[in-house]
């Protein structure tokens, strides 16, 4: 298994937050709570979240649900 990456910066991943086995290093995740919503920067992390994340815990729910038997 390769090393895991910010999914923003790219950097290597000591630590941070992970979701889904995707991770944020501690300064983008420090700039997001920090930051401006009216910014290109929020939307660009934004859309990191977006692409990387949120896909995964979408997609995780419906699986969750086609479970389900009526």
């Amino acid at each position: 298994m390769g090393k895991q990456v910010c999914i923003i910066c790219g950097k290597t991943l000591n630590n941070g937050i992970m979701i889904y086995g995707k991770g944020i290093c501690p300064c983008c995740e420090k700039r997001l709570i920090n930051m401006d919503r009216d910014t290109d920067f929020y939307e660009y992390y934004k859309e990191c979240i977006r692409k990387n994340i949120a896909e995964l815990v979408i997609r995780e729910e419906e699986i969750n649900c086609q479970s389900y038997r009526f």
